[in-house]
């Protein structure tokens, strides 16, 4: 994906590498897809309320979105792993860490 220099650039390079339409990015975060137009040509539109969503839906970090640095920030797969993660019991999360660590040196 070519580089791009605003929100609203980045945005709209990443619904398309998704493969998703305005609409199907509106209804994921939940907003019109006039909104996700005003977002993709840096007309604000309440970007702000709902870059998190917004972050979340493309699986991108919100530094990502905001800065356009690499994505070294944590994506919304990360933070629902996490989430999940955190709701199970201690053997069970022992369990998901032994996996991890097994799978991490198969690479």
């Amino acid at each position: 994906m070519q580089e791009v220099s605003t929100v609203g650039g980045r945005i709209r390079a990443l619904r398309r590498a998704r493969g998703l339409t305005q609409d199907e990015l509106a209804a994921a975060c939940n907003v019109s897809r006039s909104a996700v137009a005003q977002w993709e040509t840096d007309r604000a539109g309440q970007l702000r309320d709902n870059i998190a969503r917004i972050a979340t839906a493309l699986n991108a970090s919100v530094d990502h979105l905001v800065h356009g640095e690499p994505s070294l920030g944590t994506t919304g797969d990360q933070l629902a792993m996490l989430r999940l993660y955190l709701a199970c019991d201690p053997d069970d999360q022992a369990f998901l860490l032994r996996t991890a660590h097994k799978l991490a040196r198969k690479t």
